[in-house]
């Protein structure tokens, strides 16, 4: 990749002219690769793409033949607020519950500044890493009150010259918890979100709690994002429940369910009517594999089922579904590095997967989460949306998710924010 580095380092900092990106390679619709050149305006869209654009009079020409150029990656599920608490928030038991409790503890005492530091590391480093979108679900209740809420809507604001994010308003029920209390409390949270969410699984009463969501979402305008049945009983199901609703609060194309894990452990006939109504009325879906590999089963003495949602039948069935890191470094997942190439590969290797089907593992760490989120015509390798890239010295998709990059770039809104490379020994560079 030569220089490029040192020119897009000088000439994406200033962001005082256009840049044009010259030769490289986007990755096109069923997986194909074509050649072709990026326009970048000044206001750190992309203004033209295409093979072999004309000279631009200011425009500042930088050569990047033989980088993979990809749209950069959406991560449309994380808790920006519990990230990185992992060393205060003691998870014993290793299960949901668990986890749920150790966080309610440490919420009490979580402030604005707090939150704001830890959320910022995890931005920073999922940036670097090639994140240009995420989604945050943000606890509300008694516990937390609004302090997430607040000090996540400062950083969305601070951040927006770096990375879109959108918080979802986690409507979020304890044991004893007042229902009076979320109903009186979630019009000022969906005020501060971009989505309203919640769990009904652990809710006193499941049925009125999905109610107060779904009202609050249809009347201000605002998606559904749920914690849906992230569990393995069949006998605790909440997904015909939920879809009822959809159709109810006119909700079609505008819910997402995330996690789903119950999907897996139900009969293949009654999982696939579920799925085909959830495919009938344009309801999305996230699999958080990190979560559900760490959470799920640990009761079960033998043959341990790994946890997940159907996520290849879904996608095969036409679904939407995209795969998210859900939390990172927290008593719910210890582990994360910010890296959704990481989470690609949980998701092809523990969803059942097939090795034809990286390609559509990168479209669900790209255009299926920015379709989900609403990014519209903001998001993609077009004109008008955000020169948010990705570029590196990888063929295709297949070995992007694969293995990853030895040489990578990151653009946010036009600028240059990350550079890596591995640097190889004199004698091997100049090898082959």
């Amino acid at each position: 990749m030569g220089t490029v580095g040192d020119q897009l380092s000088f000439f994406a900092a200033n962001r005082e002219r256009p840049i044009l990106l010259a030769g490289g390679r986007i990755i096109e619709a069923e997986g194909q690769v074509e050649q072709t050149d990026i326009l970048i305006g000044t206001d750190g869209r992309i203004a033209a793409v295409g093979p072999d654009l004309p000279p631009q009079p200011e425009a500042v020409r930088i050569d990047v033949s033989g980088s993979l150029v990809s749209p950069g990656f959406v991560d449309m599920h994380q808790h920006l607020d519990k990230t990185g608490v992992l060393r205060f928030t003691p998870n014993p038991s290793g299960t949901l519950q668990g986890a749920r409790e150790a966080f309610a503890k440490y919420a009490r005492t979580a402030g604005p500044e707090d939150i704001t530091r830890r959320a910022s590391q995890t931005m920073s480093r999922c940036l670097s890493r090639g994140t240009t979108a995420i989604r945050s679900h943000v606890n509300v209740d008694k516990d937390a009150g609004f302090n997430g809420m607040e000090a996540l809507a400062r950083l969305r604001q601070a951040w927006a010259e770096r990375m879109t994010l959108q918080l979802v308003a986690f409507m979020t029920p304890h044991p004893g918890q007042d229902l009076d209390w979320l109903r009186e409390n979630i019009d000022p949270a969906v005020g501060f979100a971009d989505a309203v969410g919640g769990t009904p699984a652990v809710s006193e009463d499941p049925g009125r709690y999905m109610d107060i969501i779904f009202d609050a979402a249809a009347r201000a305008g605002k998606p559904v994002d749920l914690h849906l049945d992230e569990h393995l009983d069949p006998g605790h199901l909440h997904m015909e429940a939920a879809l009822d609703r959809v159709e109810h609060y006119g909700m079609q194309g505008r819910t997402v369910f995330s996690h789903i894990s119950v999907l897996s452990a139900m009969e293949p006939e009654a999982a696939r009517a579920i799925m085909d109504r959830m495919i009938a009325l344009e309801v999305g879906a996230v699999t958080l594999p990190a979560a559900n590999l760490y959470l799920q089963a640990r009761d079960r003495a033998m043959l341990p089922p790994r946890g997940l949602t159907r996520v290849a039948e879904l996608l095969r069935r036409g679904g939407q579904i995209a795969t998210a890191s859900d939390n990172i470094q927290d008593p719910f997942v210890p582990t994360g590095s910010g890296d959704m190439l990481e989470i690609a590969r949980w998701t092809l290797l523990a969803g059942n997967l097939m090795a034809d089907e990286l390609f559509d593992v990168h479209r669900m760490i790209t255009d299926i989460p920015a379709a989900l989120m609403g990014l519209g015509g903001d998001y993609g390798l077009r004109a008008g949306a955000w020169a948010d890239l990705v570029l590196t010295d990888c063929e295709d998709a297949d070995t992007l998710v694969a293995g990853g990059p030895m040489q990578s770039r990151v653009l946010a809104r036009g600028r240059l924010v990350s550079e890596t490379a591995t640097v190889l020994p004199q004698a091997l560079a100049g090898a082959g």
